[in-house]
């Protein structure tokens, strides 16, 4: 799916990616390989099937690592962030701030295996979270919706709900609620623990998010060896 609108795509890839290592002392964990290909890489071939103009990667740990990428696709900028081992993930945010606000903006993981480039290639209408429906009890980060569908929280801990799945797409104007409020975060204290998500749960009043649906086979988060393993039988020497 190739379109015309302007869109960009924010891949966080600044973590230090501890539960998986040993295999990231040496490699940033978005680099580590599955099934031959770099994680960040099958979520970047995706982003191409839907004819994003513009990627942007965060780095902050063994952030020379991803130059080879960069050199390897003409649309890639790197940013850096300088506040990866002190804050958490808004830093990311904060760092690509000069860069966003002005087109419909993907963020992303850069820690997924995408099975299916084709993910991306969907007709989005407005601002929504990719979410994989999970049955029974889940503590990862889900998504509360109304009767309407509108996301109400976002936060960890939840039965029979949508749960992130590392994807994101916000329209400009929301994209700009979001960035200043990042700003504003940043002129207080007590941001430094804060996930991105956090942000985006404390504005859902001012932004209409809804869930766009996937299935768990086109996506997956991996976190740790073990999770890299199940799709992956390459690294069953790991554990």
């Amino acid at each position: 799916m190739m379109n015309d609108k302007n869109e960009i795509a924010v891949l966080m890839a600044a973590g230090m990616g501890t539960r998986m290592r040993p295999l990231t002392e040496k490699v940033p964990k978005p680099l580590v390989k599955v099934h031959g290909t770099p994680m960040i890489e099958t979520v970047i071939r995706g982003l191409h099937q839907r004819g994003i103009k513009k990627i942007y990667i965060v780095t902050g740990y063994l952030r020379s690592h991803f130059e080879d990428i960069a050199s390897k696709y003409d649309d890639i900028v790197l940013v850096e962030n300088k506040e990866y081992e002190t804050i958490n993930n808004i830093s990311s945010i904060h760092a690509v701030l000069p860069y966003i606000g002005d087109e419909d903006c993907f963020i992303c993981e850069a820690d997924l295996f995408v099975s299916d480039e084709n993910i991306f290639c969907c007709d989005l209408k407005q601002s929504c979270y990719f979410g994989k429906m999970v049955e029974g009890y889940s503590d990862d980060w889900v998504f509360d919706q109304d009767e309407s569908g509108r996301i109400i929280r976002v936060g960890k801990h939840g039965k029979d709900q949508y749960n992130m799945c590392g994807i994101a797409y916000f329209q400009k104007e929301d994209m700009h609620t979001l960035a200043d409020a990042i700003v504003e975060a940043y002129e207080g204290s007590g941001f430094e623990d804060f996930f991105w998500d956090d942000i985006v749960n404390q504005q859902l009043d001012k932004i209409n998010l809804t869930v766009h649906p996937v299935d768990e086979k086109q996506i997956v988060e991996i976190d740790s060896v073990a999770e890299l393993e199940a799709v992956d039988p390459e690294y069953r020497k790991y554990n």
